[in-house]
């Protein structure tokens, strides 16, 4: 069978999506699917990979498939349902010189490419500046046919449409930055500019847009027991479904060169500002599943809902009510109650998140989820002590993987940018991690931090003590 799709005939205008993951698929997926119940057909997706990752081998399947997939939403209170999602009318199959999905990406009826590459995929320093030292980085501006980022895909996309006078496009950043469609132009922008290619940087001036956005969705990575589940029901020729919550969020900036879907007849919100929605969820959301997850390893679980103990639920309710509080501004957002909210979606055992799926790449999530409300609160003249408590469990995190004890095998992309294994085998450990400029950025020079975490981190061990 073969894996592409020929896009329908009442369907005109595509969007394109890089990062064939499961969270594209309950999420941005799932809600132009929703329009297309509605009637809406006139904008289809078209699904590639930037690298040939582990999620190639389910973007091969998906195309087998036709693009088609079961989507299985779980409510709160443990209810299923089982949607159908034709949204994707044509998988792009990898290539090393990616020439497939440069071509759909030129195309002139490509209006939007999105793309979700996770956080540490941006290679941005804390400062919010492309690290051009970083070797990916550096590598593929030495190498620029050799495409493993988002900024050479792009650049290669842009640069074909350019070329071809093929016309403006948005691009849409669905990723956990904060500011992230700003994130996304300021390294995109630096990364043309390293290349030395003017007329492309003229181009994008009035060619290109990047709304910032907020996704929200809980999408557990898919395994045997899905598949069972699906059998179950009768399902059973789907090689590559996605279970997910009944909960979905997606906040955007309406800021689209090119036009864009009706998406807000099936509930996603168009705003001026998306600062407030944004902040609210890295900060509550994202940064407490960070520290759930850490502290659930260092606990011995396996899975989010089982790391939730008393003590765990009170760490994250005094990260948020003592700290995340007072470091954004008063808005219409009750963060307390967020805050709940959060803890009773986290709480579902029917949507088991892993642990491992979670804490990967911890690197880019303390820097772009928690180190902020730090930053702050310093500012403030206060010591951030229950922010400190998240920090102080993924350095005993990171002490359990220097040892070899963690209860599974950690991932991170950016692992070898920060000296680890000498962290922890120096003298004193705590300080090394804390004076760290590639894990802390500017607080590695903080007078007070690394006492201050040190002080977090002996009161974190003598709860888990007695925790034991």
């Amino acid at each position: 069978m073969q894996n592409t799709t020929a896009i329908t005939p009442d369907t005109h205008t595509s969007w394109l999506h890089l990062g064939a993951g499961a969270f594209h698929r309950a999420h941005q997926g799932w809600y132009l699917n929703q329009l297309h119940q509605l009637g809406d057909t006139r904008w289809s997706l078209a699904l590639g990979n930037i690298r040939n990752s582990a999620s190639q081998a389910t973007l091969d399947k998906l195309g087998q498939q036709q693009g088609v997939y079961t989507l299985e939403v779980i409510s709160p209170e443990g209810d299923i349902d089982y949607q159908t999602i034709t949204a994707i009318k044509r998988v792009i199959p990898w290539d090393a010189e990616l020439k497939q999905l440069i071509a759909v990406g030129a195309a002139p009826d490509t209006k939007i490419i999105s793309f979700t590459v996770t956080e540490g995929g941006y290679f941005l320093t804390d400062k919010g500046h492309l690290d051009l030292d970083h070797p990916i980085v550096a590598q593929e501006l030495a190498e620029p046919s050799n495409i493993v980022t988002v900024y050479g895909a792009l650049v290669a996309i842009l640069r074909q449409r350019l070329a071809t006078q093929a016309g403006p496009v948005t691009l849409l950043n669905c990723d956990n930055l904060r500011h992230n469609g700003e994130c996304l132009r300021t390294g995109l922008n630096e990364y043309i500019a390293a290349l030395g290619d003017k007329a492309l940087a003229a181009w994008c001036e009035t060619a290109i847009s990047t709304p910032n956005s907020m996704v929200d969705r809980i999408t557990p990575k898919s395994d045997d027991a899905l598949l069972q589940r699906l059998k179950e029901q009768g399902i059973v020729n789907d090689q590559v479904p996605v279970a997910c919550e009944a909960f979905s969020q997606w906040v955007i900036e309406d800021d689209f060169i090119a036009g864009r879907p009706a998406l807000e007849r099936v509930g996603v919100e168009f705003v001026e500002d998306v600062i407030p929605f944004e902040e609210a969820k890295i900060r509550v959301l994202n940064a407490s599943h960070s520290g759930i997850a850490w502290a659930g390893a260092l606990l011995g679980a396996q899975s989010i809902d089982e790391s939730l103990t008393p003590q765990v639920r009170q760490w994250i309710q005094d990260y948020v009510a003592e700290d995340v509080v007072a470091a954004l501004p008063a808005g219409s957002i009750d963060l307390n109650a967020y805050c709940t909210t959060t803890l009773h979606r986290f709480s579902n055992a029917k949507v088991r998140d892993t642990n491992q799926r979670v804490s990967s790449d911890s690197i880019a999530k303390l820097q772009q989820f928690i180190l902020p409300t730090l930053k702050t609160r310093y500012q403030q003249g206060d010591v951030p002590k229950a922010t400190l408590v998240l920090v102080a469990l993924w350095y005993l995190f990171m002490q359990r993987r220097a040892a070899g004890s963690l209860p599974f095998e950690y991932q991170d992309r950016a692992i070898d940018s920060v000296p680890f294994d000498a962290i922890y085998a120096s003298e004193d450990s705590l300080q090394a991690f804390a004076q760290s400029p590639a894990l802390m950025g500017c607080l590695a020079e903080h007078p007070t931090f690394t006492e201050d975490l040190r002080s977090a981190v002996d009161n974190v061990k003598k709860i888990l003590a007695r925790t034991d």
